[in-house]
């Protein structure tokens, strides 16, 4: 539900009346942190007939995107940007679904791969179909829009190091 009043523009107010040369940033800072509660809230709302999060439906199309089916539990930490403790409690969950299943690698017997199954790769094809169709929680957007939002975010992750100035972050343009 919308609402009447904006808490992010009264901050902007009263960090302009206190500290002007800071209050673009905070209400800029503020504004992404909310949009982000709003997204994921949207995503999950579009999982919650797979009984995913977006944690683990991430995991899921990563797993359905690799040339194998299958990756190293330590590689989809780095893609997935997220703590191998949180793969590791992501892979279980799915695992327990029978969604995916770990199995050493062939080439390295300490290396623990998390594979995909027929019913993960299901799964991926009815929940990424779902949000596409929610256009990721994005409904209101252009593919345009949308795109230039990526690249100014891009700008920003590079600016807080999470990217090589040299990084291909842009999304493609078609």
């Amino acid at each position: 539900m919308p609402q009447p009043f904006d808490p992010i523009a009264e901050a902007h107010r009263q960090w302009t009346r206190r500290w002007p040369e800071h209050a673009d940033h905070m209400a800029a800072v503020t504004s992404i942190m909310r949009v982000q509660q709003l997204l994921l809230s949207r995503i999950e709302e579009t999982l919650k007939p797979y009984a995913l999060t977006f944690a683990a439906y991430e995991a899921l199309q990563l797993l359905a995107l690799a040339r194998t089916g299958s990756l190293p539990m330590g590689k989809m930490g780095r893609r997935l940007m997220v703590h191998p403790a949180s793969v590791t409690n992501v892979i279980s969950r799915l695992e327990q679904r029978g969604l995916v299943e770990r199995c050493p690698s062939p080439d390295d017997r300490r290396v623990v791969l998390a594979k995909i199954t027929e019913e993960g790769s299901a799964m991926a094809r009815e929940a990424t179909a779902a949000l596409n169709e929610s256009a990721f929680g994005l409904p209101g957007l252009t593919q345009g829009e949308a795109a230039e939002i990526t690249e100014r975010l891009v700008a920003l992750r590079i600016a807080a190091g999470d990217l090589s100035p040299d990084a291909d972050g842009r999304p493609e343009r078609r």
